[in-house]
């Protein structure tokens, strides 16, 4: 039997999704309402099988490997596997400076 996971939010990567729904709302709401479904979808997809995502490359570089992601261009949801829990901590743009945003969130 595969071995379920429970995806949790954390408080910062539910204020990011805000934001970019937020921003994406101000331009098109029809689009904001399909992008915040697609994100979650993902997210929640993760779990029975989160290990699917990739070590954060930007981290990994650094020697940290307990953080991974899931891509949906242009944005990277980033997470963290512990025993059966799937903790959802960032949605970030890849547009922006991903490594500098990823080192002052995870490494402080």
């Amino acid at each position: 039997m595969t071995k379920q996971y429970q995806i949790i939010w954390a408080a910062v990567a539910q204020s990011d999704l805000k934001q970019i729904i937020d921003s994406i709302a101000r331009e098109s709401p029809g689009n904001a309402l399909q992008m915040i479904g697609m994100i979650r979808k993902i997210a929640s997809d993760l779990y029975p099988l989160p290990d699917r995502g990739r070590i954060v490359p930007e981290l990994k570089d650094q020697g940290i490997h307990i953080y991974r992601e899931i891509i949906l261009p242009p944005w990277r949801i980033n997470y963290r596997i512990s025993d059966t829990t799937v903790f959802v901590l960032s949605v970030i743009d890849s547009r922006r400076n991903v490594e500098d945003l990823l080192l002052n969130r995870f490494v402080k």
